[in-house]
């Protein structure tokens, strides 16, 4: 039934000239665009139809409706009780900076000034000093961190705020992927010692895994950053790295930063040891986005919409009556009401869409693109036989369910969902995965759009050579994150770019 009606649906978007605008007028059914075909347009096209943006009036600036915010808050529930375990509490720092603060850190500003927006004007009259609207905090906070630190009795100081910064920036936004505002959470932590900051940038990326993998069944590669790639200013950058096969790019997940002592340098966060001795603080910084959500838009989705991991779906499952004429359609929609109340009860997130002015075939082609993990169907058969039928979204399957045994069931097939979704875009990604030794390997696995594992020097030189000489339409490949987890290296292997003895194997490849 469906597809049927996905057929009719296509053509008549496509005779709206297939221009976004047109689209978005449309019944909001139906993609013109073929993920394989024309990544770039399929995706901007889901994240409307789909209903979790609306494109707004200031470019890069995007509405996120409560499809996409549903997602972000179960995200959130998560890591903000996982961060309360380890006694990291929450706040809330002010959105603008002053200019002076701001600049105290050379390395951090120049890494981030083409991006920062300024307020220059209170009404008609101009402020006297400009103020910046934050990019990121440390420079917000920190000067507070230095009043708020004496002793070592103030140590660890472990704070996170949820909040929206600002990056005025670049030439292409792309909704999730590359906004000017966008929201996250920035955890910035100060301790006595280097070993506690070394062990909580790893606890907390093991936390940005578990909400790629676990939550959103996308698959990344935990890591360390070049000195080229890492924060602005700080000692060291850890990261998640995941990957789209689409396009060939990697994506920085999320990251977790170890700044060592140069920030308290800057600031005079200084506290009295238990000897008595005047020392520095060590700190971290870390973070993730709304970018999270377009990730998992980019790995999952297909050409009929969005494919949503269970876990962080608003709706779980969607149950839709199919009367046929003459049907007691009373008694279906009792059943439907009944389905809802007993998978309610259960906790899972259950919907029945009983709108009488769509037909079964134009609610299941809704409910697909806006990725409902599961369908439930009941027509007079199922009525006659106490049963429902169930509908994957992530691989059609179908199967029906006896009423008696629905919750159980039902858990079942949502678990396994959400394992087969990461489990087939693990697979995906790991097919593109291609390990190489040297520099010919290297260009020919870079133009097949790959994610490339090459022993390497580790020299910065080495790596701004490599952008230079891959530099094309599509972009240069750098360094994405030398793997946590080294695979094995033979003595005496050499460094694919400079032949140089190989010290790692790093992850390369071309990024968004």
């Amino acid at each position: 039934m469906g597809n049927k009606e996905d057929g009719k649906r296509n053509a008549s978007v496509k005779s709206g000239g297939g221009k976004k605008k047109e689209v978005k007028k449309e019944t909001g059914l139906g993609l013109s665009f073929k993920k394989d075909e024309n990544f770039g347009e399929w995706y901007s096209e889901v994240v409307v139809n789909a209903e979790m943006i609306e494109y707004y009036d200031i470019s890069g600036c995007y509405i996120l409706r409560p499809w996409t915010m549903a997602i972000w808050e179960i995200m959130r529930a998560f890591f903000d009780a996982e961060i309360k375990k380890m006694k990291i509490q929450n706040c809330y720092f002010p959105l603008f900076v002053s200019p002076g603060v701001l600049q105290r850190e050379k390395d951090h500003i120049e890494g981030f000034a083409p991006e920062v927006a300024w307020v220059t004007k209170s009404g008609q009259s101009d402020l006297e000093v400009p103020i910046a609207i934050r990019p990121t905090s440390e420079t917000v906070m920190y000067p507070y961190y230095s009043k708020w630190i004496r002793g070592h009795r103030d140590l660890p100081l472990r704070l996170n705020q949820w909040c929206n910064v600002v990056r005025w920036e670049f030439s292409h936004p792309t909704p999730f992927i590359r906004s000017r505002e966008f929201l996250w959470q920035e955890g910035h932590t100060a301790f006595a010692t280097q070993a506690e900051a070394d062990a909580e940038v790893l606890d907390i990326l093991e936390l940005y895994r578990q909400i790629y993998e676990d939550y959103l069944a996308v698959p990344v590669i935990k890591g360390k950053k070049s000195e080229l790639e890492k924060f602005a200013g700080g000692h060291y950058t850890t990261s998640v790295e995941a990957f789209i096969p689409n396009t060939g790019r990697g994506i920085q997940g999320a990251t977790s930063h170890c700044l060592g002592q140069n920030f308290a340098k800057m600031f005079e966060i200084s506290f009295e040891n238990e000897k008595g001795e005047k020392a520095m603080v060590w700190q971290n910084s870390w973070g993730y986005s709304t970018r999270t959500i377009g990730v998992m838009v980019m790995v999952h989705g297909d050409d009929k919409g969005l494919v949503l991991p269970p876990k962080v779906a608003a709706v779980q499952i969607i149950v839709v009556p199919v009367p046929f004429k003459d049907a007691d359609t009373q008694a279906i929609f009792d059943a439907c009401a009944s389905a809802v109340k007993i998978l309610s009860e259960a906790g899972i997130r259950v919907e029945a869409d009983l709108r009488d002015n769509y037909s079964p075939g134009w609610k299941y082609s809704h409910w697909e693109m806006k990725g409902v993990p599961l369908r439930i169907e009941i027509g007079p058969k199922d009525l006659a036989k106490s049963q429902v039928r169930a509908v994957r979204r992530d691989n059609s399957d179908k199967v029906d369910v006896p009423m008696a045994d629905l919750v159980d069931q039902v858990k079942e097939i949502l678990d396994k969902v959400q394992q087969n979704i990461f489990n087939v875009a693990k697979q995906k990604r790991d097919e593109c995965i291609e390990k190489v030794k040297t520099w010919d390997e290297f260009v020919e696995a870079l133009g097949q759009k790959k994610l490339i594992l090459a022993p390497w020097c580790d020299e910065e030189e080495v790596e701004k050579d490599v952008k230079a000489r891959t530099k094309g339409e599509m972009g240069a490949a750098k360094t994405l994150c030398s793997p946590l987890d080294q695979p094995e290296m033979e003595e005496g292997t050499l460094c694919f770019a400079s032949g140089k003895p190989a010290k790692k194997w790093t992850y390369w490849g071309r990024s968004y």
